[in-house]
């Protein structure tokens, strides 16, 4: 249960005033809480910036081209001439240095007179600009009266907004949202506050919602800092909660005896890396061990993840026992299933498929095979997770891809057996600060080495005012048996933007290439996904036009053509990942990165590093740089919550103190018991890492 204490920051944000049903949905849109806001989230909606009002000059004095207010007297009003003008109504004001006009264009005429009575002093702020040789400031900001100036905080917070939101509307609710915070108990050990000489969580809170100056909602900023380690030490909790877990129930050894793994290795044509070597021998290790495993396998793209982690299931097949590997997307579900199967049929494993797509009837006997122990491996998605899915033993679960998936959902695959050892892999290559902030202390193998036979991928930049010539280079490049990824860019927030531009351009190919065009997006159906990228993988379609659906794990070895339009809108980390999907085969492989001119300094360093180097490992040192840990982490494509408060470009400096505040609490309050550790609960609940607190629960 949520302490009550926190039951005001979890109201719906519609319990705030001046925030009706019309206007919650515009909160729902821009707080991304597609279930309805609270309260807290947008407490969490730091600002991104400020505007200062505190310049208050001569008008003779002012800055041109910036924010200043101005105390004036109203000498006349100049209301477009004629009745039915749509000419803007000027008012001259002045004070003893000078004079300026306002400008308003389509406005309120009797609000303007009532605003601005001829003869009064009114203070107006707003930018002030040079135009036709005469000031002028364009709709003020503010219009007011002493008395409202006194009201005016000096320094304004700036949110980001959606369309249908004002900023002054924002203003007022998170104002709103900040009378609602209660005293909350101090998480965090007082010494190490004074030492940092940071400020309590409310403090913190209302420095960033009512800035004193524009230094204040800065990362490296007290305010900023403090909610930045109680975000990291709510993770590092979870986190260490979760270790904890793993190693206080005794694990169970499974010792294969070689002669499954035998059998797929003599079914390769080639030999496996050294770096695969490796971590088979870690991963063998623990599951030999009476310890529970909880690894990272990370590698590079096409470095062979999915063959260790295959082998080292047919270990536990040896021994007797069950195996399962659970992959984000029904694409890469299948697609693991169809490269496993005849490795397993040449080694006498028995492999199945479960997806959300299965049929009433596919789904029982495949349920029915795996209880009765008929099954060793089992390949699924999500649905693995259902209650009906019930295992004779499972000894081992894979999740691929795993920051598409929450840590409560790599617990639930671990509790569908006795003491299930864990292996979690990713392609995408992480720091270790990001190692850190994602799976604390857990055990890491990587693999740097790529398969032999992975090609160099050419990769080259262009501006999209050349898509045209792009487009018909491509109808050469096909006509000569090339295949060709086409991935559209991400138009914004709104998947459906992004689905139109995948079809608008999916139409232009088609008039350029003709029929042997495919599509492929996130809300297709399964079978017609699948269609599509089996005709692909066949060769029946010469182009595969595609949201960023196909970035992990989609493997055709003839396509040796990526292009990637308007690749300024996307992270490094997905860059590499896109591009990885060509030079699998032996022929030379490209990746023509389009973007629209002129490109800003960031995507200038992206497209640089990404035609310098294909190495994954600095590419994500790299992004963390350029961008912070929500594009390495796949946030914004993955839906995956990255951090809301904390920015690892920032705050890495936090983790290592995040974590041993976090050892220590563990230390000194076992399972988070007692009154002492009241307010750590606390903390759990405020960032919602709720499944720590279950787990403490199911002990």
């Amino acid at each position: 249960m949520r302490p009550a204490l926190l039951n005001p920051l979890f109201a719906p944000l519609s319990a705030l005033p001046g925030v009706g049903p019309k206007t919650g949905k515009l909160f729902d849109r821009l707080l991304d809480r597609g279930q309805g806001a609270r309260v807290v989230d947008l407490l969490f909606h730091l600002p991104h910036g400020t505007i200062d009002r505190r310049d208050r000059p001569k008008i003779r004095d002012a800055a041109r081209d910036s924010i200043v207010t101005l105390e004036v007297t109203v000498v006349e009003h100049r209301p477009p001439s004629g009745r039915f003008s749509r000419g803007p109504w000027k008012v001259l004001v002045e004070d003893e240095t000078g004079d300026a006009q306002l400008i308003f264009f389509l406005a309120n005429h009797s609000w303007i007179e009532r605003a601005l009575p001829v003869g009064e002093k009114r203070w107006v702020s707003g930018k002030l600009e040079l135009y036709d040789g005469h000031l002028q400031m364009v709709h003020p900001d503010r219009v007011l009266d002493a008395a409202a100036l006194a009201r005016l905080p000096p320094v304004e917070p700036v949110y980001g907004l959606t369309d249908g939101l004002y900023l002054r509307g924002v203003q007022k609710a998170a104002e709103a949202a900040l009378a609602r915070l209660p005293a909350l108990p101090e998480w965090h050990d007082l010494a190490a506050l004074q030492v940092r000489n940071l400020p309590s969580f409310a403090d913190a809170m209302k420095a960033l919602h009512h800035p004193a100056d524009p230094k204040s909602i800065e990362p490296g900023s007290p305010a900023r800092v403090r909610l930045a380690l109680d975000e990291l030490l709510a993770s590092q909790l979870a986190l260490v909660l979760m270790r904890e877990h793993f190693r206080v129930q005794k694990g169970r050894a499974s010792v294969g005896d070689g002669r499954m793994s035998a059998k797929i290795e003599a079914a390769l044509p080639f030999s496996l890396t050294a770096s695969q070597v490796g971590a088979l021998a870690e991963i063998r290790a623990d599951l030999a061990s009476d310890k529970r495993m909880l690894r990272l396998l990370q590698g590079d793209v096409g470095s062979g993840k999915t063959l260790v982690a295959l082998l080292s299931m047919a270990s536990v097949v040896e021994a007797g026992r069950q195996a399962a590997l659970m992959a984000p997307t029904e694409i890469l579900a299948r697609q693991h299933f169809e490269r496993m199967a005849p490795l397993c049929e040449a080694a006498g494993a028995r492999i199945a498929l479960v997806t959300g797509r299965d049929t009433a009837a596919q789904r029982r006997k495949t349920v029915a095979a795996l209880a009765a122990g008929e099954i060793d491996i089992l390949v699924g998605t999500h649905a693995v997770f259902q209650d009906e899915i019930v295992f004779h033993d499972l000894a081992f679960a894979v999740v691929d891809e795993q920051h598409r998936f929450g840590v409560h959902q790599r617990l639930a695959l671990g509790e569908k057996g006795s003491a299930v050892d864990v292996l979690v892999m990713t392609a995408t290559p992480i720091p270790r600060t990001l190692v850190l902030t994602c799976f604390g202390d857990m055990d890491v193998s990587t693999l740097r080495e790529k398969p032999a036979g992975r090609q160099p991928v050419d990769t080259r930049a262009m501006p999209l005012d050349r898509l045209g010539d792009v487009a018909h280079g491509l109808s050469r490049a096909i006509a000569a048996g090339a295949q060709v990824y086409w991935v559209c860019p991400l138009v914004s927030e709104n998947e459906e933007l992004d689905i139109a531009a995948a079809e608008d351009r999916f139409e232009t190919l088609k008039q350029i290439l003709g029929d042997r065009v495919g599509l492929v997006h996130g809300k297709m159906k399964g079978r017609d996904k699948d269609a599509a990228m089996d005709a692909f993988t066949r060769g029946e379609t010469s182009a595969l036009v595609a949201t960023t659906v196909i970035e992990v794990g989609v493997d055709v070895p003839n396509a040796t053509i990526m292009v990637i339009e308007h690749a300024e809108r996307f992270g490094l980390a997905q860059l590499h990942q896109l591009r990885g999907r060509v030079g699998r085969g032996s022929g030379k492989s490209t990746c023509l990165l389009l973007y629209k001119a002129p490109l800003g300094e960031v995507a200038q360093a992206r497209v640089n590093v990404m035609r310098e180097t294909e190495d994954g490992f600095r590419i994500a040192e790299e992004d963390l740089k350029l961008r912070g840990e929500g594009e390495i982490m796949g946030t914004r494509q993955s839906g995956t919550p990255g951090f809301r408060l904390a920015d690892l470009s920032v705050h890495a400096n936090l983790l290592p103190i995040a974590r041993e505040a976090a050892t220590k609490a563990l230390r000194d309050h076992p399972g988070l018991e007692g009154a002492g550790a009241e307010a750590l609960r606390t903390l759990l609940y405020l960032f919602e890492r709720e499944e720590a607190v279950r787990l403490l629960r199911a002990g």
